[in-house]
């Protein structure tokens, strides 16, 4: 199918794809859960030691991003967890800077899949990434997920490229095929990501109606443009 990565894998698993002729793009390091991560201080020690162990290990193994997140609010004001995530991210970044690997924090929808999540707008989470400054800390720009939220995909990347560092993909409603059952012009959006001459991946990550491996394609094909 002409695929060059994997996303999602465990530190476990990281050396698996290098047997196949490929790398895993987006690995989970340690860096927090979905609904607690770096807007809790009292996570940050525990984030730190885990992604002192495993961002070394990922530079070895050839994987460019380990991901993180921000939280959920639980009563917590953005502006309270935009301090706190930025500083938990400056706690880390040296990490990530001394060793070639970028952090990445996912943007998610909170209307749909997760109720409360903290980092759920580009303009938060850039802001958040332009206070940390550092080219090793980005963001997961998961379309489906920003579709959800506030739409305008195509200007809303071209204007924010420099802080995105990743891309996911999923049909919107229901994070399935990327096909003409939903809402996302694919190949638009694809080809504003490529304007900007972004280098990193796009990841597929949707849930298959029917044969998973013939959908698989089906995308590749739709988003190669």
């Amino acid at each position: 199918m002409g695929l060059k990565a994997i996303d999602l894998l465990n530190e476990d698993e990281w050396e698996a794809p290098r047997r196949y002729g490929m790398v895993c793009s987006m690995g989970y390091g340690g860096g927090g859960e979905i609904r607690s991560g770096m807007n809790r201080v009292e996570n940050h020690p525990k984030i730190e030691e885990a992604f002192r162990k495993s961002i070394p290990r990922a530079a070895k193994l050839g994987v460019p991003n380990v991901i993180t997140f921000s939280g959920n609010r639980d009563g917590m004001s953005d502006e309270e967890g935009a301090k706190n995530t930025i500083a938990g991210l400056n706690r880390v970044k040296k990490i990530a800077e001394d060793h070639g690997v970028t952090i990445c924090m996912e943007l998610l929808n909170s209307k749909v899949d997760h109720k409360d999540y903290m980092c759920d707008h580009t303009a938060w989470g850039v802001r958040v990434a332009q206070a940390v400054n550092s080219p090793r800390v980005k963001l997961l720009y998961d379309i489906y997920h920003m579709q959800i939220m506030e739409g305008d995909l195509v200007r809303t990347i071209t204007e924010n490229i420099e802080w995105l560092g990743h891309f996911h993909t999923g049909g919107v409603p229901g994070r399935h095929e990327l096909d003409d059952t939903q809402e996302v012009n694919w190949a638009g959006v694809m080809r504003a990501i490529a304007a900007t001459k972004y280098t990193g991946y796009v990841a597929h990550e949707f849930i298959p109606t029917w044969d998973p491996l013939r959908s698989l394609q089906e995308a590749i094909e739709l988003c190669d443009v």
